[in-house]
């Protein structure tokens, strides 16, 4: 077989954890049609939060780009929870990356770079995607990150 997410994602160093279970009354997933929206999810490693805080107060860039990715992982083991393989993502469509930031921060955007070169690493072409980066004042249990996205399945 030639190349697999599972080949590429072992090659980065990363497993996918077992999916997290919702926190509240919604669904982790939802699909319609090929279509699959993930709630969002945030930077957990073993069911706890890696990081917490404000960007800009707390947590630097670099930290808020780690915390990303863990948030990208995480939306990679919904789609497999789901699915039951990886290799029925078509393509991520677009993730939205909410940051909890203090209001002179304006690096949203390169902490989304930690999610967005994850997904295009470990997919390739299908995880290049369209997003938006949003500064909000607090995210659920403190987290510093949290994603949502839209996955065109096979």
């Amino acid at each position: 077989m030639s190349d697999t997410i599972e080949k590429r994602l072992a090659a980065l160093g990363v497993t996918i954890p077992t999916a997290a279970a919702p926190a509240a009354n919604y669904l982790p997933f939802v699909q319609t049609g090929t279509l699959m929206m993930t709630a969002g999810q945030l930077p957990l490693v073993g069911g706890k939060l890696e990081a917490t805080g404000l960007l800009g107060r707390d947590l630097d860039t670099e930290a808020g780009k780690r915390a990303a990715k863990l948030c990208a992982i995480n939306i990679l083991a919904q789609i497999k929870a789901a699915t039951g393989d990886l290799e029925k993502i078509a393509r991520i469509v677009k993730i939205t990356v909410f940051v909890a930031s203090t209001p002179d921060f304006t690096e949203q955007h390169l902490v989304a770079n930690g999610a967005s070169d994850f997904l295009a690493e470990a997919l390739g072409d299908a995880g290049k995607h369209a997003r938006s980066a949003v500064g909000v004042a607090v995210l659920p249990l403190n987290a510093p990150v949290e994603i949502e996205a839209i996955v065109e399945l096979k």
